[in-house]
């Protein structure tokens, strides 16, 4: 372990670039910690934000893309990847409160031109947005003798997320197990849960739907699914494990459930303290029922893919729930991938304490740590 003597040293020598933060306590806290954890991981830039009982703390380090370049702070724009699933849940759960749709609802209902898959029963909207009814993690890419990969070899968006490839996955009855009897992350089931929300509310885009419902309300001018001109001179490049930059890809529409908004770590200091406003009633029923557990792991075969980012107990609307352990709270979390950043996102809603971070690199071991180093971190702010 880097004593702080190394580490001041270091940031000394310009090897880290921490940013003020405006709260003593959480400076002393999450600062130092945040040094030693990004020298020790090989990660080129990494941006941490956290909020406590009102006060905010952002500190940057690295690089926002190549070395020389600066480092990443509250405003730097990133992909978040699959952290967008709790903003589909936030937009169920506004249709659930307008009564534009049931948690019950079946998915064939609002998605009646797709061949919808059942085993033992159908397929409802609280299944898919649980992870729970049954579709494997990813969409398999139908060959139809076209050049179906970019040049890094990843499948062509165009061709994975149209409808038609939906719809062959769908074909056959692909079901792992009967819905909302065990748990398998799945980006199909969200990707179709956002084609099934834009139906019922009778938009033309999921995009929307989360802008008029979520992202307005609250505020967040710097999230969205494309970035603006002016956001993209101070962008998080993402980088594979081999340190290969990564360009920004856009998502395409019928993927817009699952991934992948783009935001900032101020934004999500934002979006962390509406979540933690318990007693508001600025959104309170959404926030409730977006919070609320509603599938508990206990008895459920598979639970599978679910613990990357932390044990999963339970799980609320697209939020993993980690029931509380030793001097750690109850805490509500959601980590993200996107375009070789990697993101997460925590908050204990009894303790008013919340954390976001980001690196950008695919850097496996790191991610594990990162999370650890999050969960811990909240741990610490907020003790039980």
């Amino acid at each position: 372990m880097l004593n702080r003597f190394a580490v001041a040293l270091l940031a000394m020598t310009g090897l880290t670039q921490p940013l003020l933060a405006q709260d003593l306590f959480l400076d002393e806290t999450v600062g130092f910690p945040a040094d030693v954890f990004f020298i020790s991981n090989e990660v080129p830039g990494m941006v941490v934000a956290v909020t406590r009982q009102g006060e905010r703390a952002v500190y940057g380090f690295g690089t926002i893309a190549e070395k020389g370049d600066p480092a990443p702070n509250g405003d730097t724009t990133m992909r978040i990847g699959s952290i967008t699933k709790v903003f589909t849940g936030l937009v169920l759960a506004h249709l659930v409160s307008e009564g534009t749709v049931g948690l019950t609802d079946t998915l064939q209902q609002h998605l009646p031109d797709l061949p919808i898959p059942e085993r033992d029963h159908p397929i409802r909207l609280v299944d898919l947005v649980t992870h729970a009814a049954g579709f494997p993690h990813e969409l398999v890419v139908y060959d139809d003798g076209g050049d179906r990969t970019d040049d890094d070899g990843v499948p062509d968006d165009e061709s994975k997320y149209s409808i038609e490839n939906y719809r062959r996955n769908l074909e056959g009855n692909p079901l792992l197990f009967a819905p909302g009897t065990g748990m398998l992350y799945s980006n199909i089931g969200f990707d179709l849960l956002g084609m099934a929300l834009r139906e019922a509310a009778g938009v033309d885009d999921f995009s929307g739907l989360v802008t008029s419902r979520v992202l307005d309300p609250l505020g967040l001018e710097a999230t969205g699914y494309e970035p603006s001109e002016a956001a993209r001179a101070n962008m998080f490049t993402g980088h594979l494990w081999t340190g290969k930059p990564l360009p920004d890809r856009p998502t395409p529409p019928n993927n817009e459930g699952s991934s992948s908004l783009v935001t900032t770590a101020n934004d999500m200091l934002d979006f962390l303290e509406w979540n933690l406003a318990r007693f508001s009633p600025d959104g309170a029923e959404v926030r409730l029922l977006s919070q609320s557990p509603v599938l508990v792991r206990d008895a459920l075969s598979p639970a599978s893919n679910m613990d990357e980012s932390g044990h999963l107990d339970a799980i609320a609307l697209g939020w993993v729930v980690m029931w509380p352990e030793g001097d750690r709270p109850l805490i509500l979390q959601k980590s993200g991938l996107a375009n070789g950043v990697i993101s997460y996102i925590a908050f204990s809603p009894y303790r008013e304490v919340g954390i976001f971070i980001a690196i950008n690199k695919y850097d496996f071991p790191a991610v594990a740590a990162m999370t650890q180093f999050a969960n811990a971190l909240i741990g610490q702010l907020a003790p039980r």
